[in-house]
């Protein structure tokens, strides 16, 4: 399971990278190995958790922080942001 393929599986993920004019290639899950690799998600089918997705444009980079949702049995995940941060890329 990969929380990127997930997330861009729904529209609203996709239009926001859209907006931010952010290529789906150029995203990050920030510590995604260490949410998956949670033991207690084995007992679970629905996961909670606060991420960090970075993301890159000819800008610079984007930090977008929010809740991960995510149906395992479904294999579904919503983000739902909170904020973000931008960090313009010196030339």
């Amino acid at each position: 399971m990969n929380i990127k393929e997930l997330l861009l599986k729904g529209s609203s993920f996709s239009e926001l990278l859209k907006q931010f004019s952010i290529d789906a290639e150029d995203i990050r899950i920030q510590d995604e190995e260490m949410i998956l690799s949670d033991r207690n998600l084995q007992n679970q089918d629905i996961v909670k958790e606060s991420i960090c997705i970075e993301g890159k444009n000819k800008q610079g980079i984007i930090n977008f922080f929010g809740t991960l949702h995510c149906n395992l049995m479904e294999r579904l995940a919503v983000f739902e942001m909170q904020g973000f941060e931008r960090i313009s890329q010196v030339c």
